[in-house]
């Protein structure tokens, strides 16, 4: 496990060495564009590799998972018990990005020509009604949501074929077998796609510091060392509520969680940590049947980091645009915000998507996305890490609550 770590990280030190070599040497935009295309195919390819991964083990641990909750009392607990801390670490995610970038005002002190209302910029607004939130929430095929990679689709597809199982108790026995080997499958393919996660990690960053270069982040310092703080600060506050809940066991989930969040950080999606985000789960003692039901549900329901980036990002560029938000309208933020960012998971560039609508919603220059556009890559990076550290806090402190926590030396054949 450490020799994985240790190849990802050199593959990382790597990809900067080289993009920096490129950038230095080669002087036409167009072709320093062309060559980062050139290695984003090698990370295109893995990430899709990835996502060919995700429909099927989402489905068959999910599946599993409730099947094996038997009780119909004890999954509703655990359900409300599960969404009941996505909300408050959604919350906690959204008002820490809000008094962050308050107290830091990056945009106040941002040294760059604002862009022109007319400058539309590369993601369009979308107006996120409750309309569009339901038909994007129940799948009209499950075949469609599998092919397009709809996460919170198979989501909601998983939950009523697990139920199913689970009250046809013994009649359905074979078919949750015949499952849980699809998921033991599935797994062991992650396993082979993962060894070419050093090569994919390598691509990534050497694509994005060819076209951009490193200088970028001197320019955009201030926001950027901003938001990895905010990223730092709300790290401290999920481990501080996972130790109310886990005590000094939280402190062995760390490095355990250490390979799937430098994963999602290198290639900047949090997907491409799921399989092994389970499987060191696994390792920290939490049942099959409450990672297999808990951490899905968090790829639609808890992106922590994500939901920070949203505020942030927003008042970010409310502050380069001079515009002043009351608490009121901050507010209305925060709540507007706990709606519309469910469900991103799987959609490329879904927090910018969210970040234009909210700037709709409140007149400000949606032109502004310009300003982060050239950064997101760099930012992605934090906040799908922060994406596997909050989910993989929440699966075990739901283990906890229902006493399906291990000891951490328990054999690896655990009660399902």
């Amino acid at each position: 496990m450490r020799r994985f770590t240790l190849y990802v990280v050199i593959a990382m030190l790597l990809g900067i060495a080289a993009g920096t070599l490129c950038h230095a040497t080669i002087q036409d935009a167009a072709t320093l564009k062309a060559l980062g295309g050139y290695f984003a195919i090698v990370t295109d390819a893995f990430l899709r590799l990835i996502k060919m991964i995700i429909a099927p083990l989402v489905f068959a641990t999910l599946c599993v998972g409730i099947a094996h909750m038997g009780d119909f009392g004890r999954l509703g607990r655990v359900g409300l018990r599960t969404l009941g801390w996505f909300v408050f670490a959604s919350l906690v995610s959204l008002v820490l990005g809000i008094v962050m970038v308050t107290a830091l005002a990056p945009g106040a002190a941002l040294a760059l020509p604002v862009p022109a209302e007319a400058a539309a910029g590369a993601v369009q607004a979308t107006g996120l009604t409750l309309k569009d939130f339901v038909a994007h929430l129940v799948p009209r095929s499950i075949a469609e949501a599998m092919a397009a990679n709809e996460i919170l689709q198979i989501v909601v597809f998983s939950v009523f074929f697990g139920v199913a199982l689970a009250s046809l108790g013994a009649r359905a026995r074979h078919l949750v077998e015949v499952i849980e080997q699809l998921a033991q499958v599935m797994l062991r393919v992650t396993s082979y796609v993962m060894l070419a996660a050093p090569v994919a990690v390598f691509a990534a960053i050497a694509a994005v510091v060819t076209t951009q270069g490193l200088s970028i982040l001197a320019t955009y310092g201030r926001f950027i060392g901003g938001f990895y703080l905010s990223l730092a600060t709300l790290w401290l506050v999920l481990y501080g509520l996972g130790f109310l809940v886990l005590g000094r066991r939280i402190a062995g989930l760390a490095p355990l969680i250490r390979e799937p969040v430098l994963l999602a950080f290198s290639t900047a999606s949090s997907e491409a940590a799921y399989p092994k985000t389970l499987e060191q789960l696994g390792r920290f003692g939490v049942s099959e049947r409450i990672a297999s039901f808990v951490l899905p549900l968090g790829y639609s329901f808890n992106l922590d980091g994500s939901m920070m980036y949203c505020t942030f990002a927003t008042l970010f560029i409310a502050q380069a645009y001079g515009i002043a938000l009351t608490l009121a309208q901050q507010l209305s933020m925060l709540l507007l915000l706990m709606v519309t960012s469910k469900g991103m998971a799987g959609v490329p560039r879904a927090s910018l998507v969210v970040i234009a609508a909210t700037l709709a919603h409140f007149h400000i220059p949606e032109a502004g996305l310009v300003l982060i556009l050239a950064v997101d890559q760099f930012l992605d990076m934090g906040r799908s890490a922060t994406n596997v550290v909050g989910n993989s806090i929440a699966t075990a402190v739901v283990a906890c609550w229902e006493r399906e926590l291990e000891p951490v030396n328990a054999p690896a054949e655990r009660r399902p």
